[in-house]
């Protein structure tokens, strides 16, 4: 394990406090719960609608996060071992970037939160072997149930 400082647990606590916001509470919410995009134009559907706030708040705060992290302010592990939301948030775009960067001109567009959850998944699989895959599948039966649930 690195050694944390005290610095780094405070910008972890601010960033939590952050979370707690009670507008990117409900734009997280709406993400986890909704966003499933199945093509990219589905996702730009969304940020041409009444969403739109919402989707950008998510990512945009989970790639500042990620950009804090991949520059050592805080701690990798230690980020890691207390959050895991940036997984989901990255897992349901991830489809659609290489577009996405196409179509903006922006081979840089969610770059911080790409490079961040890779790292994320490689220190899972070696701490839990197997343990990205699980949660794809779980993801996957979470979204077919919620899907068939709504028919």
């Amino acid at each position: 394990m690195g050694v944390v400082t005290y610095d780094q647990a405070n910008l972890l606590l601010k960033l939590y406090d952050i979370r707690r916001e009670g507008k990117l509470r409900e734009a997280r919410d709406w993400y986890v719960r909704n966003f499933r995009p199945a093509s990219v134009d589905d996702v730009y559907k969304t940020m041409g609608g009444p969403e739109s706030g919402s989707l950008r708040m998510v990512i945009s705060y989970w790639d500042m996060c990620a950009n804090m992290v991949n520059r050592g302010l805080i701690d990798e592990e230690f980020f890691f071992e207390n959050t895991g939301e940036q997984w989901v948030i990255w897992e349901r775009l991830k489809a659609f970037v290489p577009t996405m960067r196409e179509r903006s001109k922006n081979p840089h567009q969610f770059e911080n939160l790409e490079k961040h959850v890779a790292h994320m998944e490689a220190w899972r699989e070696k701490r839990s072997p197997g343990s990205a895959e699980a949660q794809r599948k779980m993801m996957a039966e979470m979204m077919a149930r919620t899907r068939n649930a709504g028919e």
